[in-house]
């Protein structure tokens, strides 16, 4: 039988990511876990399936909305693909790790499906590259995740970007001290979370509140810019709860000052967005012109507990495919997704251009040799397809090569000796050429 084109298509949210895209994704992957390597985390890698009840342990309700479930004929029991690694590294570090001096430096990459409402590019794959920090509890743990989240960022030759830095503690202590509950506080919740003041306005007419509490409520929506909004901040609220998270901040901030990152930080005390398990600092990077998050993350100090092993924890994570979109047109990542060589063979004998791509090889450079039949006019623009940089021409050993740029065809003769220098594709791409 023969499917038709529509049987072949895939569920809605989910691509085929091709060689190209495939080799930039890989490529900031590594440049993140460089940064992560050199700030001394370690890689774990987590499975793709656990145990549905064992997962729900470390996920509040709005993870497990989002989680894919099934059967196991094996045993019985309900298995579930992680829609987050976070909970995940958290039951390690509470059973596999219990038993290693804290703090734990942990980093991961992988794949995460989640459950979602299918939106205009909106993916239900999610590839998360992050670390965890869990067993201290300190101002300077919070701000050791921005300055790795602001650095890995300018790795990815990033320059327009800023980091929001929020306070569960801040927004939690708000809402407790009005005594909404229910159904109230869910509205009241969304409302804070659009920076809608007119809706927070219509609910505190509908619910009876302090005057301090109705101050508070009031004010969420519109505590978010510079630093100034702390000051702001205090003269608003009177909760014991929400002042002690303004100190927490404020020492986080003094920290960051001194890593000198102050410009790239923007405060958000309204920001009630995150994943259930956070309990204090929070924060997400945003890049000029794109919409979405490129990375977040934030304290969540309970969450091993339920696991059984209590330790403080924080850590963040990066959206891959958002931060794709936000950095495809960087020029390394062009370079990374190319092909260096191509060898187009004119002699007969084979030995010479093979063992030509075995030093190419040798010196980094990725090398393909045309193995094809073809004339010289249909290998280059085989190259120009394929995204190979340079296609190098290879004849007569006594006579000399000749490498020509696939993207202008300029050809550049090339002296044997040359071969064996590292600055070799410098040396091509720089040069004028003739054609």
């Amino acid at each position: 039988m023969t499917l038709s084109p529509t049987d072949i298509s895939l569920p809605r949210g989910v691509s085929d990511l091709l060689p190209e895209a495939a080799a930039k994704i890989g490529s900031i992957e590594t440049g993140l876990l460089r940064v992560f390597e050199l700030w001394g985390f370690r890689r774990i890698i987590t499975p793709r399936l656990e145990y549905e009840d064992v997962l729900a342990t470390g996920m509040g309700d709005e993870l497990k909305g989002k989680t894919y479930r099934f059967d196991d004929r094996q045993s019985g029991r309900l298995l579930a693909l992680p829609p987050d690694i976070t909970p995940q590294v958290a039951r390690i570090a509470a059973t596999r790790m219990a038993a290693l001096p804290l703090p734990h430096r942990i980093s991961y990459s992988d794949r995460v499906l989640r459950q979602t409402e299918i939106q205009a590019g909106r993916s239900r794959e999610i590839f998360q590259t992050g670390v965890e920090l869990i067993g201290l509890d300190s101002p300077e743990a919070d701000a050791e995740m921005i300055v790795m989240a602001i650095e890995a960022m300018q790795v990815m030759g990033l320059d327009n970007f800023t980091v929001d830095l929020g306070q569960v503690e801040f927004c939690q202590g708000v809402f407790q001290a009005s005594g909404l509950n229910g159904e109230a506080l869910r509205q009241m919740r969304e409302a804070v979370s659009r920076k809608d003041s007119s809706a927070v306005a219509a609910l505190l007419k509908e619910h009876t509140v302090s005057p301090d509490s109705a101050r508070e409520l009031s004010a969420l929506p519109r505590l978010f810019g510079g630093r100034e909004v702390l000051e702001t901040a205090r003269g608003v609220v009177t909760n014991s709860r929400s002042l002690a998270a303004l100190d927490n901040l404020c020492q986080v901030l003094e920290i960051l000052d001194i890593h000198g990152v102050a410009d790239l930080l923007s405060i958000d005390l309204g920001e009630t967005r995150g994943l259930d398990y956070h309990s204090g600092i929070t924060f997400e990077g945003f890049v000029t012109g794109f919409g979405e998050p490129v990375c977040s993350g934030g304290r969540y100090d309970n969450l091993t507990a339920r696991y059984g092993f209590a330790a403080p924890a924080t850590g963040f994570t990066f959206n891959l495919l958002n931060l794709l979109q936000a950095t495809e047109r960087r020029p390394e990542l062009q370079r990374s997704a190319a092909t260096d060589f191509l060898l187009f063979n004119t002699h007969s004998d084979r030995r010479n251009v093979l063992l030509i791509a075995r030093q190419l090889r040798s010196l980094g450079y990725t090398t393909a040799r045309d193995i094809i039949r073809r004339n010289y006019e249909q290998s280059l623009e085989y190259a120009k397809k394929m995204n190979i940089r340079c296609m190098l021409v290879v004849g007569d050993p006594q006579e000399p090569y000749r490498a020509v740029r696939s993207i202008d065809g300029c050809m550049i003769p090339i002296e044997s000796s040359m071969l064996s220098r590292p600055g070799l594709m410098n040396y091509i791409e720089e040069s004028q050429g003739e054609n």
